[in-house]
């Protein structure tokens, strides 16, 4: 599920509430006028070897905090997934040791040991520390791989405090070591060995990265991913950092099938089985597995080279495509014209869809080296051509699967028309473009998005005293009321039809659905803010639903964060302290003398504080506590909320019974 980290601290006490005042900036100096220094030849720069890496590590690996982190692992893992697709390859091991220092091993062929004809020293060397080094380019070792451009491990070695390399190769084993990129004991061969394959270890570089914590579950989840899309092969991650030592062993036979079976299984399937289909077309193999629910939403993962393309690209263009084409013809074949005579839109063929897409092609070209989406033009005719003939193929030959799946699309679609034409509902179309932000919004000064933050506010009496207390130049404050609709079990007409839900989407600024476009987020900050009580946390929930539901990408960049504001005031004499916890609490009132007087007082609700306290505790950004909400598992994310949210009540049932003993602060 959904979870959450603490960027910011708090000073356990606070005396005297901040003013609201706009921030201070540096002066700007005019980029015209005399230059006091001379530009030439020695003002120039030259970065050798991976010092690039290390100055601008950002364009190598996305970010030097969390996800950057875990990126590193997954580039050393991707080389031993490149010798497992070229078929050298069938068991990966990872492990976490204490001190957050990685290991990944492969049985492979092993990293080349001998000379490089043309820089002279160790293959593996060169590979560790040369950029564009190594087996894809060109006729090189691999036909198909998930590196774009060979800097993976190289990066890895550049971005590290240090990194060792074992190969066993050739009857030995070979040893290699690198600080910071740099080699500090060469090639040297340690003895015999009965193995083979390579052995990566490294400790990521703390002057490089904002933590060096790995989430077991975020590296757990990528694993996994990739046993489903590498048949048979046995992944192993462990976690030996603590004293109860975390492991999983994945391996599955079915590879993508029992992906998409592990996705709907706690769903309501329409078919028998999953769609499935593999087939080479202009040297790409295109493999997918489909299976339609009656869920809401749908619920895709793309692939490219064992590649996760989190943002798609052009083999889903090809895919949408392919199956909106196919569906309408089918559902004209079966003369359902006459039921809903305008054609199913892409929303309405993906309402309640679950797919699995993934292809191989020998030179991928990724946007950007982190590699979010697959950019290849020719990609998508060829993934459009593969699934319209293998869909039309199993609505043929699977006629009463079909029919369901075609009437599940056409609910999507009269809902779809409904909502369009009722004049009490919400447009879909200006619930989505926003026109005009919401009468309720109190909108901050600031007009970039990146200085911008957006409180959405539990009731209208919060909502008055955020905005008194509020920053006004970045700060933007949202009240809601009531609770809104459970998007878990309801459809996007009845969505939109919700006044609470259209007015956020109008703040938001992005659309929903199809038309969701980060690029017209009006606030890079967006912060749920609600009462520290049942309720509060019921609204919580439901947000989060929607978010999660119709904005993932949001939660994917790092732009939805939870306030925590305090449970408890301190008052002793003149001084105030504010705790967040029952145990911050008693360990201020530990630090009071024994004969000293204080009151405590228990916030319930955000209406209890007065502007000033409301702004110094919960909305300061230089003393409140925000948790930024995550999803380390996507998979296990969506089948929470299925549990939580959805209409099934026995899965709830048991799955209160069993966490009820984990809860802490249960009137949070």
């Amino acid at each position: 599920m959904a979870k959450a980290k603490k960027p910011e601290k708090k000073p356990a006490k606070t005396v005297a509430a901040t003013p609201a005042k706009k921030p201070v900036t540096a002066t700007e100096e005019p980029m015209h006028g005399h230059v006091s220094e001379e530009y030439n030849a020695s003002k120039i720069q030259v970065l050798e070897g991976l010092e690039a890496v290390r100055k601008r590590p950002g364009m190598y690996i996305g970010s030097t905090d969390l996800p950057g982190l875990h990126h590193m692992v997954y580039e050393v893992v991707d080389n031993c997934i490149d010798e497992a697709m070229a078929g050298h390859c069938d068991t990966i091991e990872v492990e976490i040791s204490k001190g957050n220092i990685i290991s990944v091993s492969d049985n492979g062929r092993g990293i080349p040991v001998d000379i490089h004809p043309k820089v002279g020293v160790s293959t593996v060397e060169v590979v560790l520390t040369k950029l564009h080094a190594g087996g894809k380019f060109g006729d090189g070792a691999y036909k198909v791989s998930g590196g774009l451009h060979g800097v993976g491990v190289s990066v890895v070695n550049a971005l590290s405090e240090w990194v060792e390399v074992d190969v066993h190769r050739d009857g030995k084993q070979h040893h290699i070591a690198f600080n910071r990129g740099k080699t500090r004991a060469p090639l040297k061969a340690k003895g015999p060995s009965k193995k083979r394959g390579t052995t990566v270890t490294f400790l990521a570089d703390s002057q490089i990265f904002d933590t060096l914590e790995y989430r077991y579950d975020t590296l757990s989840s990528r694993l996994r991913e990739l046993a489903f899309l590498n048949k048979n092969v046995k992944i192993t991650i462990r976690d030996t950092r603590e004293k109860e030592v975390k492991e999983h062993v994945f391996q599955y036979k079915g590879g993508i099938v029992e992906f998409v079976k592990m996705l709907t299984e706690k769903k309501n399937p329409l078919q028998k089985k999953p769609i499935y289909a593999i087939q080479q077309k202009d040297g790409i193999q295109v493999e997918l597995a489909i299976e339609y629910c009656d869920t809401y939403s749908e619920q895709i993962f793309t692939f490219a080279n064992a590649i996760h393309t989190r943002e798609g690209g052009t083999h889903l263009e090809g895919f949408r495509t392919a199956l909106t084409r196919a569906l309408n013809e089918y559902k004209k074949k079966l003369g359902y014209d006459k039921k809903v005579e305008e054609p199913l839109t892409g929303d309405d063929v993906r309402e309640g869809l679950v797919l699995v897409l993934s292809i191989l092609i020998p030179n991928p070209q990724f946007e950007g080296q982190t590699k979010m989406k697959l950019g290849n033009g020719e990609v998508k005719g060829i993934v459009t051509s593969v699934v319209y003939e293998k869909l039309c193929e199993y609505f043929e030959e699977n006629p009463q699967d079909a029919k369901r799946v075609i009437e599940k699309c056409m609910q999507a679609a009269l809902a779809r028309i409904a909502a369009r034409k009722a004049k009490e509902l919400v447009r879909r179309k200006s619930a989505l473009e926003g026109a005009g932000l919401p009468g309720k919004l109190a909108d901050c000064s600031a007009r970039e998005p990146k200085d911008c933050e957006l409180f959405i506010v539990e009731g209208d009496s919060a909502g008055g005293s955020a905005k008194q207390g509020r920053n006004r130049h970045f700060q933007a404050i949202l009240p809601l009321k009531g609770k809104i609709t459970n998007v878990e079990k309801t459809k996007l007409d009845k969505i939109l039809g919700d006044g609470e839900v259209a007015a956020l989407i109008s703040a938001i600024g992005c659309g929903i659905g199809a038309e969701f476009n980060i690029d017209k987020l009006r606030y890079h900050k967006i912060v749920i803010m609600t009462d520290a009580d049942v309720d509060g946390a019921h609204i919580q929930t439901l947000l989060l639903t929607f978010f999660f539901r119709h904005m993932p990408l949001l939660i994917e960049k790092g732009g939805l964060y939870i306030a925590r504001p305090p449970l408890y005031l301190v008052s002793h004499g003149k001084e105030k302290f504010y705790a967040y916890s029952d145990q911050e609490k008693d360990k201020i009132i530990k630090g009071f003398k024994a004969e000293s007087k204080y009151v405590i007082q228990r916030y319930k609700g955000l209406g209890e504080m007065n502007p000033e306290q409301l702004w110094e505790t919960t909305m300061d950004p230089a003393r409140r506590v925000l948790m930024q909400v995550s999803v380390d598992d996507a998979v296990i994310a969506d089948e929470t909320f299925i549990i939580l949210m959805g209409d099934e009540v026995e899965p709830r049932r048991r799955f209160i019974e069993d966490n009820a003993k984990k809860v802490e602060e249960l009137d949070l």
